[in-house]
């Protein structure tokens, strides 16, 4: 059945309910070109303000799954479980996690990636180490995930590839926020990807797409009930993003910073969430084992070796360093009771860890180290935060951005909780 796609746009501008023919219609025209970028940008802009049902929701996401190829995981021996995040800053948690989720006896199937604006890309993070490849076929995805039980990976240009294309237009039109879209977006990758369960780590707050926890929750419901209608086993749990994760923002710095959990150490924070998202990833596989053991014990770090030895990165290799840095003071003695996530990621952003548009290149070296985090208290002249840049023009951009994250006070504040609600 073949459709006007102008009557299709109107229908949701003036708030009716698609049907399944025009929505599985406007999908595979858009992805076929027969729908125009222009058009599309009509309707994602209807979409986000006029909103979608729940069937609405899962049609869209059905149609774009079948824009594409459904990868098969039943002859990998291990039970399969992923986990995706909506975004944030310092958020390398999937570092880490993908291989502690591995050495418990799960296989991982991580389709990541690159970052945009203030929120970092998993993938630019491994690009860091030297040889380390992002690109894999599907034949060598699979035969890695069974001989090593952990993937992070682009996803291949056949699965989803309406997401693609929409994504992209979403992102220069101002429709990013818009929460069928995002969960459509995200699920019909991870559905397509094949994995039997999956556990989502939906960010709250500033240096999160999601700055209210009611949004947050929203995009969790729509979600869980997505997977679960794909018979995928969905969980989600909301989590703090109004502080970066970790002290480290960047690309080699947060690889560097993920070793340091792998090995045991690590900020308290990382190794909490890990820890948590390890947890609901065995529990979702139906596996038995203490992630916490694995992370004591080398295990994980075996496996992350392992895992990046199998995509030609070189474990041992030293990360790249930058060039120039600059030191953010505290002008006053007092408590730390706020750092903004998105200053700091903005501030990373501006000194080449990020980029403005998706063909631009990111620096390996540059980013934000933190010397104080929330509850730290400091006196006048201490290092809050250290800028570091290959090319010491950037920094004067960074520098505001950075400074203004810190909120210093005469007295302490209560700390907020990093795990805020869990979705099933």
């Amino acid at each position: 059945m073949s459709f006007a796609a102008v009557d299709v746009i109107r229908t949701k501008r003036d708030g009716g309910v698609l049907s399944d023919a025009q929505i599985d219609w406007v999908v595979d025209a858009y992805t076929k070109g027969a729908v125009a970028d222009e058009q599309m940008s009509a309707l994602a802009m209807a979409i986000l303000l006029r909103g979608m049902t729940p069937a609405e929701i899962a049609r869209w996401t059905h149609a774009m799954i079948a824009s594409g190829e459904r990868l098969d995981l039943s002859g990998v021996s291990r039970p399969t479980v992923d986990k995706h995040s909506t975004g944030g800053v310092g958020d390398k948690i999937t570092l880490p996690l993908t291989p502690l989720v591995a050495a418990c006896g799960a296989a991982v199937p991580q389709l990541s990636g690159r970052g945009l604006g203030h929120t970092g890309g998993t993938l630019d993070k491994l690009e860091a180490i030297p040889g380390w490849r992002a690109a894999l076929s599907n034949e060598e995805f699979i035969a890695q995930l069974s001989a090593v039980g952990a993937v992070i990976c682009q996803a291949g240009e056949g699965l989803a590839p309406a997401d693609r294309k929409l994504y992209a237009l979403r992102d220069v039109t101002g429709t990013v926020e818009a929460i069928p879209l995002i969960a459509s977006s995200i699920m019909s990758k991870k559905i397509a990807e094949g994995t039997s369960a999956l556990v989502l780590d939906v960010k709250v707050g500033s240096g999160a797409f999601m700055k209210s926890a009611a949004d947050a929750r929203t995009l969790a419901e729509t979600m869980v009930e997505l997977g679960k209608a794909h018979h995928v086993t969905t969980v989600a749990l909301l989590t703090d993003m109004s502080t970066p994760l970790g002290l480290a923002v960047g690309n080699g710095v947060e690889v560097q910073e993920s070793l340091d959990v792998l090995s045991g150490g690590g900020p308290a924070d990382i190794v909490e969430l890990t820890l948590a998202l390890a947890r609901e990833m065995l529990a979702a596989a139906g596996i038995d084992a203490d992630p916490a053991e694995a992370l004591r014990d080398g295990r994980a770090m075996d496996a992350w070796r392992a895992m990046i030895r199998a995509q030609d990165g070189d474990p041992d290799a030293p990360l790249a360093t930058a060039r120039e840095t600059e030191v953010v003071r505290a002008s006053r003695d007092g408590h730390v009771t706020a750092v903004d996530a998105m200053g700091i990621g903005l501030a990373a952003w501006r000194l080449g860890a990020g980029r403005a548009r998706k063909e631009d290149p990111v620096s390996a070296a540059a980013g934000v180290l933190l010397k104080a985090k929330p509850g730290d208290r400091v006196a006048a002249g201490d290092v809050l935060a250290e800028l570091r840049a290959d090319d010491a023009a950037r920094i004067p951009a960074a520098l505001p951005d950075a400074e203004g994250a810190f909120t210093l006070a005469d007295a302490p504040v209560a700390g907020r909780p990093l795990v805020i609600d869990r979705v099933a």
